[in-house]
């Protein structure tokens, strides 16, 4: 996680003078001040004592000797949804897409980032963003799961691999979130974002089979609850993967592990990481008639054994629910898995709602799902 020092006026005294040149050019700059968040005085009771960011007033000198006033505005990490860098990014470009849409706003001139040498570039030509990445050789762990469910059966490797990705977890939990204030973010991103409970939710059709709304309403409602339930658990802030299923794990021709697309700041509750991969082992059997007492029984109790003997894993039952909650909520959206059957998204769904409903999430209630 990449974090930009706060800057002096002097360090972007320079930049600052290189970036007007390049927007208007042949000005020159006459002065810069900093403003606070609010111009009050005497201590009002209105007074605004906190911003966002740190803007900078630029008095530019045009060529034809008018002066101009611009605002450089740069931003800082704060609990309010701009604690990652990305948040920040996101800020200043959705600015500058959309200020122009509204009548009378100051207009915007330019968005870019400051470098870590204290360069300023420009962004304003850009479209989407893009990220380049090594490849990881082999198949994702999805296969091995597809083939269990087909032969009914998990094998010595099976077991190996599955207890491989548990030890792996306790050695990527055993390290602590870096941020405080983290863990908060976690959780109101589990329930309110786009891609968490909230999100998924929205995402699907009013018709769905065995999904109606009303069904729906009811499982965000117990999750909005346990987002209180978890309030005050700071202390369970880990280094989390964010989004540990089947088809972001990659074993090669030896068992070796590579990983891909880690996500939602790679900082939340170890809970996350677990159910994600656990409720695929229900989810593969659903529609795979003895494909859990075969194979995927074996599977679900290894994760668990090996993963909850570890002394770190402490209350890890306790905070599980709306996490299994989420990731069941994903594997029962058709936009997600267009093929699930009915009969398996409401398995799924049913056994949320008992783990809602539960003080405390108990791994052996998914044999009722196969009884």
């Amino acid at each position: 996680m990449r974090a930009q020092a706060a800057l002096s006026e002097t360090d972007l005294s320079r930049p600052i003078r290189q970036l007007v040149e390049a927007v208007v050019p042949g000005a020159q700059v006459v002065e810069i001040a900093t403003l606070g968040p609010d111009a009050g005085s005497n201590h009002d009771r209105t007074e605004k004592s906190a911003g966002y960011g740190v803007p900078r007033r630029i008095t530019v000198m045009r060529p034809d000797g008018s002066k101009q006033r611009l605002v450089l505005h740069t931003s800082t990490a704060d609990p309010f949804g701009h604690d990652r860098r990305s948040d920040r990014a996101a800020e200043a470009l959705l600015a500058f897409d959309t200020a122009g849409s509204i009548p009378a706003h100051v207009e915007v001139v330019d968005v870019g980032a400051l470098t870590h040498d204290h360069r300023l570039v420009s962004l304003r030509d850009a479209g989407e963003f893009y990220l380049l990445t090594t490849y990881a050789e082999g198949q994702v762990y999805a296969t091995d799961l597809r083939r269990i469910a087909s032969e009914r059966r998990a094998g010595p490797e099976d077991l190996a691999r599955c207890e491989a990705l548990a030890r792996y977890l306790i050695a990527l939990h055993a390290a602590p979130g870096a941020q405080p204030g983290s863990y908060r973010r976690a959780v109101r991103d589990l329930v309110g974002h786009g891609e968490g409970i909230f999100g998924i939710i929205d995402g699907y059709p009013d018709d769905v089979p065995g999904a109606p709304p009303e069904r729906l309403q009811a499982i965000e409602r117990r999750c909005v609850a346990w987002r209180w339930k978890l309030r005050g658990r700071d202390h369970r802030l880990a280094r989390t993967h964010g989004d540990f299923h089947p088809f972001n794990i990659v074993f090669d021709g030896s068992s070796r592990l590579a990983l891909l697309d880690t996500s939602r700041g790679s900082q939340g509750d170890p809970a996350d990481d677990v159910t994600c991969l656990a409720i695929n082992y229900v989810f593969f059997a659903l529609d795979a008639p003895g494909a859990w007492e075969g194979g995927f029984r074996a599977l679900w109790r290894r994760l668990w054994e090996v993963y909850l003997g570890w002394s770190g894993s402490a209350g890890l039952l306790d905070v599980a629910a709306p996490f299994l909650a989420w990731r069941a909520l994903v594997l029962a959206n058709p936009g997600w898995y267009p093929a699930v059957t009915a009969r398996a998204r409401d398995a799924l769904l049913s056994f949320v709602e008992r783990a809602l409903d539960a003080p405390r999430f108990d791994p052996d209630d998914a044999e009722g799902l196969f009884a």
